[in-house]
């Protein structure tokens, strides 16, 4: 999971080696200060994560997660959403085919382990959204049984919404299963404690315009002393319209996360993405709730085909993200996205999100801009939005938000190149870069600058800065901490790739003394993703991948680039533990060390520190059963 060394690391190493450094960890910094901070973000000023309990931890419970919050409060997030905790039903294990909307999963703990979740959330100043399914329920929910009556049927036969066949559609003109449902609401603010809703499928023809009407004020007005929150899962000021005044807080910017994904990987044209912003920003004018932005969700992430962010975006995915933290409303982080968002999540089957391999670049660029957003009133969800203009370059796209003293200046180059442009309209001054794409990757830095009214900026291909109106002191670049590469086991088969830039790099592995079998996981192309272990001296990356099949090594092997048919190498011969280097056919070096962690197995300590898998150091008078053992200045593990 997210660990404190986040804070000071390039880029993010398997958690087994994450935690080591824990020991010599540097300080904390400006970021982490500002997001750590334990306060109730107002509204508009608030970042929201979506969580699938089962998918977020290897245990998949409340409690595990509940262990994790901390590490969600270093990436800025103000509000979890959780998923439909709800027992699942109706054959095929959707969460949103509830068999009773008053229990939990019993997967995931106890309505019990909800409240702790939702205490442990309140202690860190944050608050947890439940995601309400209103419109239909499984085929075999309790109340198909005890409360036939609550169900629209057709012929006296019980309807499938959609044609999806694990759930019934719920007939709202039966006034006992509108109390039902607002009673199942009221449940759990008094059982959990929890702070709002995240509504699903409220452009349903079959749930009427006056119910919301009816029961989001009726909610909100439940209890004096606490604030109910509303997110509809609609683009309500574009599409369903009809809602725009029942009290909803937030809708999604539905239509501009299409246009965004419409303009993918390839997009490079200014001019485009600045009529995507245009035209969302319109649509929000004088609207009572708020829009919330995103790249991705568990429908763009699973049901859409199943496609990762780099799948969806490219390279793009780094400017975009900054494009929907920074350019209106509230931005959205999916369930494992901080990580890179290179994994596809079934979350039917609940697939766990893979901590083990973490894009620095994508974690350190988010909770920057979380900070961002916390910290500069111009980027509350409502500030003002204008639109700069830019030239010699089509493909840079900037902006300033704007809110009494505060003003945020953003630039993105979409193009793949570098590329420089003169940007006119500037609030001539002192500004301070806290978001620089070219440095990001290796860590958080604040660089002081005098801009004139006109000013000429470079930026990297697929670059981004981010300045901040005003004097702030400088904060330098943490210095790389060179990763040294070793074996985890004397007996894996393993391969070592070094390379200039971060990005998605996955091997395929073949062929052997008696076939011509892959090596891989993932028997598809591009095979399996190689883990991000580090930087070297030099600042290059460096990846690693270990053969699933042991007993023998393959011959040959193909690394691609970004999951397409990009090929660093094509067919190359395989050299067991080989490091090899972009631009050289063969291995630079074998490497033989193993990793030299001593197993507590065979030697554990009566007494000392133990750092914990979630990173959590305590002292111990005994032996425990999972962590690492600092002793005598030597480190073990027990596992």
């Amino acid at each position: 999971m997210i660990n404190k060394t986040y804070r000071r690391i390039l880029t993010a190493l398997p958690i087994l080696l994450l935690l080591l450094p824990c020991v010599t960890a540097s300080a904390s910094d400006y970021v982490d200060e500002i997001n750590q901070s334990v306060t109730a973000r107002e509204a508009g000023r608030r970042v929201i994560y979506e969580m699938n309990v089962g998918a977020f931890t290897a245990a998949g419970t409340f409690s595990s997660a509940s262990e994790q919050l901390d590490e969600l409060k270093t990436v800025g997030v103000d509000i979890v959403w959780l998923m439909p905790i709800y027992p699942r039903g109706g054959g095929i294990n959707s969460p949103y085919a509830a068999k009773n909307f008053r229990e939990v999963n019993p997967a995931y703990g106890t309505t019990a382990d909800l409240h702790n979740f939702v205490n442990r959330a309140h202690e860190l100043g944050m608050e947890v959204w439940l995601d309400w399914v209103p419109n239909h329920t499984a085929t075999d929910a309790d109340w198909v049984t005890s409360h036939p009556e609550y169900y629209k049927k057709s012929g006296g036969q019980m309807i499938h919404p959609n044609g999806y066949g694990d759930v019934w559609q719920l007939d709202y003109s039966n006034a006992g299963l509108v109390d039902a449902m607002n009673d199942c609401l009221k449940f759990w603010i008094d059982e959990a404690d929890v702070d709002g809703y995240r509504c699903d499928y409220v452009s349903s023809p079959d749930i009427p315009t006056s119910y919301w009407q009816n029961a989001i004020p009726l909610i909100k007005s439940y209890k004096a002393d606490k604030t109910i929150s509303f997110l509809g899962e609609a683009d309500i000021a574009q599409d369903v319209t009809r809602l725009s005044n029942v009290g909803f807080d937030y809708d999604y910017a539905w239509q501009f996360q299409t246009q965004l994904a419409n303009f993918g990987p390839s997009g490079n044209a200014s001019a485009r993405l600045r009529a995507f912003a245009n035209t969302m920003l319109t649509a929000s004018q004088d609207k009572s709730f708020g829009r919330m932005l995103y790249l991705t969700n568990h429908d763009q992430n699973y049901n859409d085909g199943g496609r990762t962010l780099t799948q969806m975006y490219g390279q793009n995915r780094y400017p975009l993200t900054v494009l929907t933290f920074t350019l209106y409303g509230m931005p959205l982080i999916y369930n494992g996205q901080e990580t890179g968002g290179n994994q596809v999540l079934d979350y039917f089957s609940d697939a766990k999100i893979n901590w083990n391999s973490t894009d620095g670049k994508m974690l350190n660029t988010i909770r920057t801009l979380s900070a961002l957003k916390h910290s500069s009133e111009a980027l509350s969800d409502k500030a003002e939005v204008n639109m700069l203009t830019v030239t010699n370059n089509t493909s840079v796209f900037a902006y300033t938000r704007k809110m009494n003293d505060s003003e945020v200046l953003v630039i993105l180059n979409l193009a793949t190149t570098q590329g420089n442009a003169t940007i006119t309209g500037l609030t001539a001054g002192e500004w301070s870069c806290w978001l620089d794409s070219e440095t990001i990757a290796q860590g958080t830095s604040r660089k002081q600058q005098t801009f004139a009214a006109t000013q000429s900026f470079s930026l990297e291909a697929k670059g981004y800065k981010v300045y901040v109106r005003g004097t702030f002191p400088d904060e330098d670049i943490p210095p790389i901490e060179a990763y040294t590469p070793l074996l985890d086991s004397s007996d894996e088969i393993s391969i070592f790739f070094e390379t200039p830039t971060s990005d998605t790099y996955a091997v395929w592995a073949w062929g052997n003394l008696g076939g011509g079998e892959a090596y891989c996981n993932n028997t598809a192309w591009p095979g399996d993703e190689m883990t991000l272990k580090g930087q070297t001296a030099t600042g290059s990356y460096v990846y690693k991948y270990v053969i699933t099949k042991v007993n023998e090594a393959p011959q040959n092997f193909i690394i691609s680039k970004n999951g397409g048919n990009t090929k660093i190498y094509d067919g190359a011969a395989f050299v067991n533990h080989g490091y090899y280097v972009e631009g050289k056919t063969a291995p630079t070096q074998i490497i033989t060390e193993v990793s030299g962690i001593a197993d507590i197995n065979a030697d554990c300590p009566s007494d000392g520190i133990i750092y914990t898998l979630s990173g959590r150091q305590v002292a111990s008078d005994k032996p425990l059963t999972q962590g690492f053992y600092i002793k005598d200045g030597k480190k073990f593990m027990v596992r």
